[in-house]
């Protein structure tokens, strides 16, 4: 009789936690919950409120036409002011009191590094991460799904351009002093090392602070022909404004996608001579472009007057990318359906923009642009 009773309080037991695991992995039937950790506030405030505004911008679109199969997309972002602590206290909130079924649009290298380990082990799709870290490209992690192509691969490209196409064979780097940064060193010098090149130069600034200055003093004392930027905008801003000033007006400053383009340019007051942005999707500006048409109506739709930015159009064609996967989900949604569909979709327009769900990355090509007047696309490079 006590076997009875024990074998009945465990079958009781074991069919509660799966019933308590099944309602974890699907959205409630009215919401779609999805969760950001960003920096909304700080140093890289604009690059979070960017990938905010481009994500709501194609939510919002997509509830005004009644949902994905009548359930509505409720998109709730925390700020974390670019710091891994803050960012654990915010996906604690996310799983624990928002429920949130996937995560979407994080921001930065070193906190979404923070709490990999409990993406990983909880199995929780982690889509369209605002970073191109290397440790979000293994292809044994099914539930960390990217859109952008990786820090090597945007690295690479520049160094090809600059290479075959200038002559240039001295390059320096000024990185981010975290993960962040490291991942664009250790990509610098393997781009580098495959066309038989050394890094000639290399000085680093701390994470949310605007100490350059014993950084440019390293760099400047090599004359290097181009420097790698890997930083965040406002310290990779008045790098430039210093290293102009110091001598280095010939150098091509190269920041990549993460630096942010447009507010880089907005802190330069659009001084941009030399140099070269890196991207990880095609211009905005490109109105022949049907995805580019679309954006640049429904950004003017959802807030006017405001002016459109790679950050934002990344993040907008992301979100479309993403509830196309989540409309192909049959019966009840769960992330383990989720996570299928974007595995088992090998090509998806999003309006002249073709992209592949794989388990490294969805999008593969990097693209060089130089600003006169606008961004103009240079360069194109895609990966396999």
């Amino acid at each position: 009789m006590k076997n009875q009773r024990a074998f009945i309080l465990f079958l009781i037991l074991f069919l509660s936690f799966t019933i308590y695991l099944y309602y974890q992995s699907k959205p409630n039937d009215e919401t779609i919950v999805l969760g950001a950790s960003l920096p909304l506030s700080g140093m890289n405030k604009e690059l979070g409120s960017e990938v905010a505004l481009g994500a709501n911008i194609w939510f919002n679109y997509i509830n005004s036409r009644g949902g994905i199969n009548g359930q509505k997309i409720r998109f709730i972002a925390y700020d974390d002011k670019y710091e891994p602590q803050n960012t654990s206290h915010n996906l604690k909130k996310l799983l624990e009191k928002d429920k949130a079924f996937a995560l979407f649009g994080f921001v930065g290298t070193p906190t979404i590094k923070k709490i990999y380990p409990s993406i990983v082990s909880n199995k929780i799709p982690l889509v369209a991460s605002y970073t191109g870290a290397a440790f979000l490209r293994d292809e044994k992690e099914p539930y960390i799904v990217n859109f952008r192509t990786s820090y090597q691969s945007e690295i690479d490209a520049i160094v090809e351009h600059l290479y075959l196409n200038q002559n240039l064979t001295k390059f320096a780097i000024f990185y981010q002093n975290d993960v962040y940064g490291e991942e664009g060193y250790i990509a610098t010098v393997n781009a580098l090392e495959k066309r038989d090149l050394t890094l000639q130069g290399e000085g680093t600034y701390k994470r949310n602070t605007l100490s350059i200055h014993h950084a440019l003093h390293e760099i400047a004392s090599v004359n290097p022909e181009a420097i790698i930027i890997v930083g965040a905008y406002k310290p990779s801003a008045l790098f430039i404004k210093q290293a102009r000033k110091e001598g280095l007006k010939d150098v091509i400053f190269c920041p990549i996608s993460f630096v942010n383009s447009d507010a880089l340019v907005n802190e330069l007051d659009g001084k941009t001579e030399n140099i070269l942005f890196s991207q990880t999707a095609p211009s905005y500006g490109n109105i022949e472009n049907s995805a580019a048409k679309e954006y640049l109506n429904l950004l003017n739709d959802f807030k006017p007057n405001h002016p459109p930015t790679f950050a934002s159009y990344e993040t907008f064609l992301a979100a479309k990318a993403f509830t196309k996967a989540l409309s192909l989900i049959q019966g009840r949604m769960t992330r383990a359906k989720l996570i299928d569909v974007l595995s088992s979709q090998r090509k998806v327009d999003l309006g002249g923009i073709d992209i592949s769900f794989t388990p490294e990355h969805m999008h593969s090509k990097a693209y060089l642009f130089v600003n006169d007047s606008g961004f103009q696309a240079i360069h194109q490079r895609e990966f396999k």
